[in-house]
């Protein structure tokens, strides 16, 4: 068995190894995710070269202090392994969606920050080459409070008048980004109360309708916080009050979730330390605010489905040497489960590059260690998702039917630092497993089966890794696969 000692693994007598007792309830599924479940966005400052994580030590106003070049996203490394975690959505949003223009900026604003026309139709290429479903965060815009409740659809309407006429799809329409927070970002006189923004979006959601009508619309995106929630009432906590008075039906209720903070966050309510990210006791406070939303949409949106639609290992960016590290994995690997056996239909991550806390490294165009999570994920784990208990919690589980027919998928995830043996009760016969691994937590080179994984000719395959035997033994700090016959 192993101890935790500053990333690394230490042995320990195996004496104390206890059995773990897996129980599978396959009677029904209990929900069923999206297609396109596991999701993923690119942040609209790095896909327009605005103020950005990269590089900076701190934020300013909710965003990063440096200046970064915008994203291409013109056929090249980034389409192989964008392809590899295909079907998505891949949402286009964050906080500079709310002060961008499109194609354009207005007469006399010089450093404005500018969505360019080339810009859009290299996103939507994008999108159709690599099959990802476009999400995208329309501007709400940093006009008085006064004003609010009398939001002017013009921007909005052009752009989506735009790609209508050039068969440009829209999967999602999302206005404004983390509208609970303006307080935060831009001061206590730009915060929309909840009943004002409802008006506005209603204004926002007919807009849709008439001009983009196969276009789903999603709201209102509000940001909880680990312990605290929506936090201050009655500024920031406008979910319950901005679903009762809306007047036009969303086709998605979402919400927004960090469950750490980095260092670069002003305030911090769970910091991301390798000790928090790897405590099993702190992912689930994910439970208790989708929770809430689930119980609100129930109330005033019984039709919409539940999206988490922006979520990372650690606020601001992402914690440098560690959400880009194995230890983020477990995060990533639960909420993932969590999220879905709680009825959510798409979890969106930020991010697929760009920051800390990006799938692929923006620098080098490499794969992090989460990225394997989401491979891994994308390949074995379906739509169908079936109840299932463990006996230690310290091991996390979740049981999906498998990609191909006739098979599920048990997703295990062993947060501890001991060797776990475990008994899988209500399972067929075993037939594969995938396990991923690191030599200690802080690496950013992980194995599959003992192998390092890589692209050959554009593709990595399940096959490409060695079969393991059929073993009821977890290793220590590792994610596991198992595929099993019904």
């Amino acid at each position: 068995m192993f101890l935790l000692l500053k990333g690394r693994f230490r042995r320990h007598p195996q004496g104390s190894r206890a059995k773990v007792v897996i129980s599978l309830n396959k009677a029904k599924p209990i929900a069923r995710v999206d297609e396109r479940y596991l999701s993923f966005s690119i942040d609209i400052s790095v896909l327009a070269g605005g103020q950005w994580w990269d590089g900076s030590a701190g934020s300013q106003k909710g965003l990063g202090t440096e200046k970064t070049t915008p994203l291409s996203l013109k056929k090249g490394k980034l389409d192989k392994f964008t392809r590899a975690l295909a079907p998505a959505y891949l949402r286009v949003g964050g906080s500079e969606a709310d002060n961008i223009h499109y194609f354009a900026a207005p007469q006399g604003e010089s450093g404005a920050l500018v969505l360019t026309q080339g810009m859009w139709d290299d996103l939507h290429r994008f999108c159709a080459r690599n099959d990802l479903a476009l999400a995208f965060t329309f501007k709400y815009g940093l006009f008085k409070r006064r004003l609010h409740g009398r939001w002017q659809a013009d921007e909005v309407s052009k752009l989506l008048a735009y790609s209508s006429e050039r068969g440009q799809p829209i999967a999602v329409c999302e206005l404004g980004n983390e509208l609970n927070a303006y307080w935060a970002f831009y001061g206590l006189g730009s915060q929309p109360m909840a009943s004002k923004l409802a008006a506005d979006y209603d204004t926002f959601i007919r807009t849709v309708r008439h001009l983009s009508p196969h276009s789903k619309v999603a709201g209102p995106g509000s940001a909880f916080w680990p312990r605290i929630g929506e936090a201050i009432k009655p500024i920031t906590n406008i979910t319950p009050t901005f679903l009762s008075v809306l007047k036009e039906p969303l086709d998605i209720v979402d919400w927004h979730y960090y469950p750490f903070q980095s260092r670069r966050s002003p305030v911090r309510t769970r910091s991301a330390t390798l000790s928090n990210v790897m405590s099993p006791q702190a992912l689930k406070d994910f439970d208790k605010y989708l929770g809430q939303l689930k119980g609100w949409r129930n109330l005033h949106q019984p039709n919409a489905v539940l999206w988490t639609g922006e979520t990372g290992s650690a606020q601001c960016g992402g914690e440098a040497r560690l959400s880009d590290r194995f230890a983020s994995s477990f995060w990533w690997a639960d909420q993932l489960g969590r999220g879905a056996r709680a009825g959510q239909a798409v979890m969106v991550r930020q991010s697929l590059v760009g920051g800390d806390y990006g799938l692929i490294n923006r620098q080098t165009l490499k794969p992090n260690p989460d990225f394997w999570v989401s491979w891994l994920w994308q390949k074995l784990m379906g739509r169908e998702v079936f109840e299932v208990q463990s006996s230690d919690e310290s091991v996390l589980a979740y049981c999906h039917s498998a990609r191909k027919g006739g098979k599920c998928t048990l997703l295990l995830i062993n947060m501890a630092a001991t060797a776990k043996a475990v008994e899988c009760r209500g399972f067929g016969m075993q037939k594969k497993r995938f396990e991923l691994t690191a030599d200690k937590l802080t690496d950013a080179k992980v194995r599959i089966n003992g192998v390092k994984p890589k692209f050959q000719g554009g593709k990595v395959k399940l096959k490409d890794f060695p079969s393991l035997a059929r073993q009821e033994q977890l290793k220590p700090y590792s994610i596991n696969f198992w595929c099993f016959l019904l």
